[in-house]
């Protein structure tokens, strides 16, 4: 069985990637790899942060590896926090994160924002690109005790209610991330 490296530590996301790919490719986490390094996030996109990460194990251990870098990105703020939406209030706060996003959004009438997940697989030393978008609007005040970040204020399109008011399994069948997620299961089940 083939080895696939996910960058993170998170062992909910990992779990999650090797249900998907049961019986086609062991897939480890850094952890895993014994990998402590904090790999910089210094590029000016999604899929460049996450091609630094996954280019980082690929260089370093040898092994095929995908990482994911996601954000959100509101039309009336020039698509801000972008990039910096972990860090968009100086910290890495969530709550202060939307307390920000809130106070700049104040009397705007154009409401229109977009949740963005790009990942990046190097396998063979070659780089492919997959993106999820999730388009919808922020609310006015949070709602929701699910989810994270700014899911309390996002109300994805076509729905009456935020990520933070849905449950996990609902969030995660329209969410950026596993839109994103769903192009590359595809691309590593029809490219073994």
């Amino acid at each position: 069985m083939r080895e696939l490296v996910f960058a993170t530590n998170n062992q909910h996301k990992t779990q999650e990637v090797r249900n998907l790919l049961l019986n086609e490719y062991s897939v480890l986490n850094l952890n895993d790899i014994g990998c402590t390094t904090d790999i910089p996030e210094t590029a000016d996109t999604f899929a460049g942060n996450a091609t630094l990460k996954s280019r980082y194990v690929a260089d370093h251990y040898q092994m095929d590896c995908f990482a994911d870098d996601s954000g959100l990105e509101i039309e009336a703020l020039n698509q801000e926090p972008g990039i910096f939406s972990a860090r968009y209030s100086g910290v890495k706060d969530d709550l202060e994160n939307l307390k920000l996003v809130l106070r700049k959004m104040e009397g705007q009438s154009n409401r229109k924002a977009r949740f963005r997940t790009v990942i990046s697989l190097i396998r063979g030393g070659e780089v492919f690109l997959f993106e999820g978008i999730v388009n919808g609007t922020i609310r006015e005040t949070p709602t929701g005790e699910k989810g994270f970040g700014y899911d309390p204020i996002f109300e994805p399109e076509g729905y009456d209610h935020t990520f933070a008011e849905m449950s996990m399994e609902q969030k995660n069948q329209i969410s950026h991330r596993a839109l994103a997620m769903n192009k590359l299961i595809t691309f590593l089940k029809e490219r073994p």
